[in-house]
């Protein structure tokens, strides 16, 4: 018996941003197999599905620039370079699972490693996309000093993303820390003066400020709630919805 036509995904083409600890599952280091084949076939769900997906990475999993750097041994920018090869290695296991299941996949990065993936050329990316393969973003934005959120908005921005989709482990903004208090209230919607006036930690401020002011929605969903992405592409209510004013 026909199941009837598929849904058609709202958004034509998304950019999806993952933290690089959501790659060490329980660990918190490093890349965890299990939770790294569940990812990619979330992610392949959402190609399937008709929508052009990218993704940017991070590398919290393998080093934090930040962080290491405070220690006042090694100087920032060494540091957060550091910081970006950890999101290439994340970039390649990735690619390699999502290859796994029968699905084309290209590594752009922002740093130069030819060797391994291609440089970054928003182009390229975009004629990737068009043709049927999913396109992973390394290194950041190439530049210390930015966070993997901004680069995911300046990327997102770059390739005429409909939405960004931020993955984590929490289903969504919520007005206080759900981990701390019981009675926390998950927003379905908000719009970006709401999220800045009550000073809710959606993403960094450049990131975020980027969002606004270019008027990109952005959706925080838990990662970890198998089809949650695929639903969100097809505009369905699931996690935090953030846009407009």
């Amino acid at each position: 018996m026909s199941e009837g036509p598929q849904r058609r995904p709202r958004y034509h083409r998304v950019l999806l941003k993952l933290s690089g600890e959501a790659l060490s599952g329980e660990k918190g280091f490093g890349l965890d197999p299990e939770v790294l084949a569940f990812i990619a076939k979330e992610i392949v769900e959402v190609h399937r599905g008709g929508c052009q997906a990218a993704i940017v990475v991070g590398g919290g999993n393998f080093f934090r620039g930040d962080q290491f750097s405070q220690s006042g041994k090694i100087d920032r920018t060494v540091a957060d370079q550091m910081g970006m090869l950890g999101t290439l290695m994340n970039a390649l296991g990735l690619q390699s699972a999502i290859e796994r299941e029968n699905v084309p996949v290209r590594v752009q990065s922002a740093i130069t490693v030819s060797k391994v993936a291609e440089d970054f050329i928003v182009r390229r990316a975009i004629r990737h996309m068009e043709k049927g393969r999913i396109v992973i973003f390394a290194a950041g934005t190439g530049n210390p000093y930015f966070t993997t959120d901004t680069a995911a908005a300046l990327r997102a921005l770059e390739i005429e993303a409909d939405c960004l989709i931020k993955a984590t482990k929490v289903d969504g903004v919520y007005d206080k820390d759900p981990k701390k208090h019981a009675d926390a209230v998950r927003y379905e919607t908000l719009s970006y003066g709401e999220a800045i006036a009550k000073r809710l930690a959606v993403m960094d401020q450049t990131a975020f400020t980027m969002c606004r002011e270019h008027a990109l929605p952005l959706i925080v969903l838990d990662f970890n709630q198998e089809g949650a992405m695929a639903r969100a592409v097809k505009g369905e209510a699931i996690g935090t919805l953030v846009g407009g004013e």
